[in-house]
């Protein structure tokens, strides 16, 4: 691992970083804090801002200056945060959003699909149709289900592909996606976790070969896949406690290496 000069270690969040939805643990806090001293990081995931100030940011006991070399990317990379010494907190630099119409026009499609369909649940747990900006996301049950009831609703996958099926018929110009095992997400076409690298590599100008990824879900099909297609050098672990061990193993070589933040390990 990490046999060409490295600048930046880029991560997924939910398993890889944290069990999902669930805060960074005190180890992996403290393991980031440490590599925040030795490299530019970057956490990129298509959850919202507020789940990264939950499962992360609050986590995180440093000094200010070292949250410098932190690179925040929720929703896939179509917003980007970064922490502002002046005021203290976190600032957005930028965000790309599906345009009004652009989601009145998703969610009527996804609304009508699902009635349609007898997808439409009359009791939900939390929002069904949930804006998050850049994406419009289907959850059957709602957004607030118990695992259990997700995993039992469709364990074929029929029933949220004949959903997304009807949407991407309907709505040519957009890319409508299979998501978790209730969910039916729709983007604009090629948002992914290489767009949101790649327009953050953009902005440092930094080159692919000075990044290494982290991911659980790197293979064909995974949410992590695009990142490995792109020529970055990609990690493959199952879960957090995976991530864990390699980092002690990063942090290691980069301490008889003798390197700090903005250098690269050979």
């Amino acid at each position: 691992m990490l046999t060409i000069p490295v600048t930046m270690l880029a991560f997924d969040l939910d398993d890889t970083l944290a069990v999902t939805k669930s805060p960074v643990s005190p180890i992996m806090a403290t393991l980031l804090g440490e590599l925040l001293s030795v490299f530019q990081v970057c956490v990129i995931s298509g959850g919202r801002w507020e789940q990264f100030e939950s499962q992360l940011v609050k986590r995180l006991l440093v000094e200010p200056e070292l949250l410098l070399n932190l690179h925040l990317l929720p929703t896939s990379g179509t917003r980007y945060y970064r922490f502002d010494d002046t005021q203290g907190s976190w600032a957005q630099q930028y965000a790309e959003d599906l345009t009004e119409t652009e989601k009145q026009v998703v969610i009527a499609v996804l609304q009508d699909g699902a009635v349609e369909l007898g997808l439409w649940e009359d009791s939900p747990f939390g929002e069904i149709i949930e804006d998050r900006g850049f994406q419009i996301t289907f959850s059957a049950l709602g957004q607030l289900a118990p695992p259990a009831a997700k995993y039992a609703w469709d364990p074929s996958g029929s029933k949220k592909n004949s959903l997304r099926e009807y949407a991407a018929s309907r709505l040519p110009n957009l890319d409508v996606k299979v998501g978790g095992s209730t969910s039916v997400d729709v983007t604009r076409l090629g948002i992914n976790k290489a767009y949101g690298l790649r327009r953050l590599l953009t902005l440092l100008e930094l080159k692919r070969d000075e990044v290494v990824y982290f991911g659980d879900q790197l293979q064909d099909g995974g949410n992590d896949a695009s990142v490995r297609t792109m020529g970055i050098e990609c990690v493959a672990v199952q879960n957090s406690k995976d991530t864990e061990v390699a980092l002690r193993a990063v942090l290691a070589v980069a301490g008889r290496s003798g390197r700090r933040a903005g250098g690269s390990l050979n």
